[in-house]
């Protein structure tokens, strides 16, 4: 069983990188360490490599993505559920692909494939809530979708983010009206 302090240490080291590297793909992990308030043991102790932190921050951002779905479904119409969600998708899409020097292409498919089955019943959740309030068509399909939504990543990283305009394309040809 971990101790509390190395849950702790391990939890801030994360939510130190996640923030550190959305600012800079180039931070350092002795930066992390030092922002996180931990020695370098501690730090590679938890994740012997760049890329075993860049892999962990990755899957932290799927997870709270994921888990998210039913609070948006709580508040919000499906649609606009799916617009927001998707965005954020979107936002991690383009980190992890900014970070594609720190991940080696063999990091990059394992995580891909990690992650692909969670996010495709989350999109799936989503999708459901619109067919049952009529308002999303029958006939999408979740992996439809996340395979559109792959354009989006690269529309945001451009010198003009298109993302939201495309996004709004793909809702509207989803809709049941």
């Amino acid at each position: 069983m971990v101790r509390a302090d190395a849950r702790e240490n391990r939890a801030r080291i994360l939510e130190t990188a996640r923030q550190a590297l959305a600012e800079d793909g180039n931070t350092s992990m002795n930066q992390i360490a030092q922002r996180a308030g931990v020695g370098p043991g501690t730090l590679y102790r938890n994740y012997p490599t760049r890329e075993a932190l860049v892999l962990a921050v990755y899957q932290l951002e799927i997870d709270r993505l994921i888990e998210s779905v039913p609070e948006l479904l709580a508040h919000l119409p499906p649609l606009e559920a799916l617009r927001r969600w998707t965005t954020e998708l979107v936002s991690a899409m383009k980190r992890k692909h900014g970070l594609g020097d720190a991940l080696s292409p063999g990091a990059h498919q394992s995580i891909t494939e990690r992650t692909y089955g969670p996010v495709i019943a989350a999109i799936t959740q989503l999708l459901d809530a619109g067919q049952r309030d009529g308002t999303i068509r029958t006939d999408a399909d979740a992996r439809d979708f996340l395979q559109l939504t792959g354009a989006l990543w690269r529309a945001a990283s451009g010198p003009e983010d298109r993302s939201q305009p495309m996004l709004g394309l793909i809702l509207d040809g989803l809709s049941r009206r």
